[in-house]
């Protein structure tokens, strides 16, 4: 059954934060935000954890059998949010199976949210030496250039990812993300002739749509719920459009309300999704914190 819906009004926490943050007159907006609980921590996967671990610490492996426990208990610890813990697996993995192309993939991440990007274009550069066809190391090290102030080189790379499916609307976003950076009135005409061949019925069709004026940012909100059928794929949900919406007001200049939809992003706890990772960037840049 799904949960009931309840509203935030968002416009009131952005004038909170406007007075605090920032002097300059940005447009206040007054938009009932519908928001969920936080998905709460899986314990299938802590159960999983702890399994991983009496393995590596009682069996007599294989290096590329450990390597790849390291490597599966890793991805567990970051789907929980707790990246430390992952990196120092994904590192484990890496010394004992030097060709295990994911782990570089995840260490690429990484070095990405730590803002290390000459690392983060390494560690992708090897996934792709061990696996050109490896999609999503075109989407991160794309998004690693995009952080990284090399907008061109990103659009190569999220063109590619795109490639692989261009009826996949986050890949039109990111995209046109990275190609806005560049050049902004060109990449609204790309992102026009980009949405030609997305399915309208597709519930991500609505960021696309929003991003090129189609509809508003309350009619995007109120499609939030449609043909959700449970609380996960309802906090999914609001964890995309949080950030999408979060990175229209920053090119827009309205600062404070991108780091209010920036937070309600990481309210989710959606982990696993880029744009929970990404919004934490975000956050973080927005406050001139460095690389660490």
């Amino acid at each position: 059954m799904r949960k009931p819906i309840s509203l935030i009004i968002a416009g009131a926490l952005a004038v909170v934060l406007a007075g605090c943050q920032s002097t300059s007159q940005e447009p206040q907006y007054l938009v009932a935000v519908p928001f969920t609980a936080p998905l709460p921590s899986d314990f299938r996967s802590e159960i999983a954890i702890a399994r991983y671990t009496e393995l590596i610490e009682q069996a007599e492996l294989p290096n590329e059998q450990q390597a790849q426990l390291y490597y599966d208990r890793g991805v567990l610890f970051d789907s929980l949010g707790l990246s430390t813990l992952a990196r120092i697996d994904f590192n484990r993995a890496v010394k004992l199976k030097p060709d295990l192309a994911e782990v570089y993939n995840f260490l690429g991440i990484h070095h990405t949210l730590m803002q290390q990007y000459g690392k983060a274009y390494e560690m992708f550069d090897s996934v792709l030496e061990l696996n050109a066809e490896h999609e999503y190391a075109y989407l991160n090290r794309g998004i690693a250039l995009y952080y990284g102030e090399r907008p061109k080189l990103a659009s190569d790379d999220l063109q590619a990812f795109l490639d692989f499916a261009p009826d996949d609307p986050y890949r039109v976003l990111w995209l046109y993300l990275a190609q806005s950076a560049n050049d902004a009135q060109q990449a609204k005409a790309n992102l026009a002739k980009m949405a030609q061949a997305l399915d309208p019925q597709n519930w991500a069709y609505q960021l696309v749509a929003y991003y090129n004026g189609d509809i508003d940012e309350k009619a995007l909100l109120n499609t939030l719920s449609e043909g959700v059928e449970s609380h996960q794929e309802y906090a999914e949900r609001l964890c995309e459009a949080y950030f999408y919406i979060a990175k229209r007001h920053q090119a827009e200049g309205n600062t404070a309300l991108a780091s209010d939809y920036f937070k309600l992003a990481l309210s989710t706890n959606v982990y696993e999704f880029v744009e929970y990772k990404y919004a934490r960037l975000e956050l973080s840049l927005m406050a001139g914190e460095g690389a660490h």
